[in-house]
């Protein structure tokens, strides 16, 4: 039997860790070069990995829910046949066990250059070895079954299945995580489980001794309340572990709060014509079958001002001191999923007819709320909507995407009394809010910009004379 070792790789540029959310394989299936074996959560994105050889699987080694560093082996395959070794018999207590006797490790030849995980990504060459045999004189008692990890006879209870943050927190409450009792998946400890075992019971009713007969009875005595864990049974606290795509967001959003110098503009505007012009679009042959919004005009207004105020489409580059600027628009969409914000980009969108993007934004939501949004997707942006205006929100200060000079935030369409033409009419008005780095976009570029975003929204021929 060879067996080869599969580890968890990084699947985007820069990542630590991934959780490994679902396992599609289990030991004895077998394998193919380029199947995919299981979906794991990075920073960034869920993502299906396939396994780069082919052979029978021979063990899952961590269950699904556990987060796994990069580098680490996440399962392993008998690439070269044959049945698994026999399993070696435990030895008395009272007799020394006889040392294993290893045998050689055959080195297996690597593979030529990186093994491809996903498109555009890879794992490092690995110096992969055949695992060492071991073999123990035969003694005529029971078989012990092997621990998990098929490294040898188990001597001792398994160790529990917990996360990290689950083994500090009963670390810090003092609970032995083998005395707890685990109820989430395929055993795994939960904070819940540990909280409940260190719960003190609550103390047993005293033993009363017979009164004399002379004696009046003892007033009962006051149940005694044991205290109640944060985050146990009916806990008025949940704990969630910040981890995947929140944690990254978090991590990115104050990064750039603190790093580059927002500033926010505001633009109040009648958009009425827009609003028409989508209403004669979705009845339009040209964009038959395809989705009109108002996304898609204010995102085509986007560009078309990006063309008329390049400079806002650059990004500051601080070890080199340099000011890169962008000559295309990676136009990304703030988009919130089950799993977080994230905000993939459409590539090359000022290239774009306007067919061309009502498919991309179509593509790029449908994907993300399917959560399989790649990391790809959201790399090289350059340029961020969101908007906020779904929600029913006015506006908002958007925080700026990391790496983009400016953000704009989108906010709710409503009727409301304005004056057109002279007269107190009911119109549709919105208002736009710009963030953007100080350091790269001064005010006048900045009012400029939006400035244009507006008017291209108040007038939508301009999509057609400004382009």
């Amino acid at each position: 039997m060879t067996i080869r070792e599969f580890k968890m790789p990084d699947v985007g540029e820069g990542l630590t860790e991934a959780e490994i959310l679902k396992w599609y394989v289990q030991p004895g299936d077998t394998v193919t070069d380029g199947q995919v074996v299981c979906e794991v959560e990075t920073a960034k994105a869920a993502v299906e990995l396939p396994i780069p050889f082919d052979g029978t699987v021979h063990e899952l080694v961590f269950p699904e829910g556990t987060t796994v560093d990069v580098g680490q082996v996440i399962i392993s395959v008998n690439v070269g046949g044959g049945a698994p070794a026999a399993t070696p018999a435990a030895t008395p207590a009272s007799t020394p066990a006889a040392a294993p006797v290893q045998e050689p490790v055959a080195e297996e030849p690597e593979p030529e250059g990186r093994q491809p995980v996903l498109v555009g990504y890879g794992v490092a060459a690995s110096s992969t070895k055949r695992r060492a045999r071991k073999t123990v004189p035969a003694a005529p008692v029971a078989v012990v079954p092997e621990q998990l990890n098929g490294h040898g006879a188990v001597t001792a209870a398994p160790k529990p299945l917990a996360k990290p943050p689950v083994r500090k927190l009963a670390k810090d409450l003092g609970v032995d995580l083998a005395a707890v009792v685990a109820t989430g998946p395929d055993g795994i400890i939960t904070r819940e489980d540990v909280h409940r075992a260190a719960a003190p019971a609550a103390p047993a009713a005293p033993v009363q001794a017979p009164a004399a007969p002379q004696a009046p009875a003892p007033a009962p005595a006051a149940p005694v309340q044991a205290p109640v864990a944060a985050g146990a049974g009916d806990a008025r606290e949940t704990r969630v572990p910040i981890k995947g795509v929140r944690k990254a967001t978090a991590a990115a959003m104050v990064g750039s709060a603190f790093t580059a110098p927002h500033v926010t503009e505001f633009v109040t505007f009648d958009i009425t014509r827009t609003m028409k012009l989508v209403e004669e679009l979705k009845s339009d042959k040209d964009m038959a079958g395809l989705r009109v919004n108002p996304l898609l005009l204010i995102a085509k207004a986007v560009l078309v001002a990006v063309k008329r105020n390049p400079e806002i489409n650059a990004a500051w580059d601080e070890a080199a001191q340099e000011i890169v600027l962008k000559h295309y628009v990676n136009l990304g969409i703030a988009a919130a999923t089950p799993r977080g914000l994230i905000v993939p980009n459409i590539k090359d969108a000022h290239a774009q007819t306007l067919p061309q993007l009502s498919r991309s934004l179509s593509e790029l939501v449908a994907t993300a709320r399917e959560g399989k949004t790649t990391p790809a997707a959201m790399q090289g942006g350059t340029f961020t909507i969101t908007n906020v205006g779904v929600f029913g929100v006015d506006t908002g200060t958007p925080i700026l995407n990391p790496g983009e000079s400016a953000i704009l935030a989108v906010g709710a369409i409503k009727l409301q009394p304005w004056v057109h033409k002279g007269k107190v009419k009911p119109r549709q008005v919105t208002t736009l809010a710009l963030s953007f780095d100080h350091r790269l976009v001064d005010g006048e570029l900045g009012s400029k910009f939006l400035a244009d975003v507006a008017a291209i929204l108040e007038q939508p021929k301009r999509l057609i004379t400004w382009a």
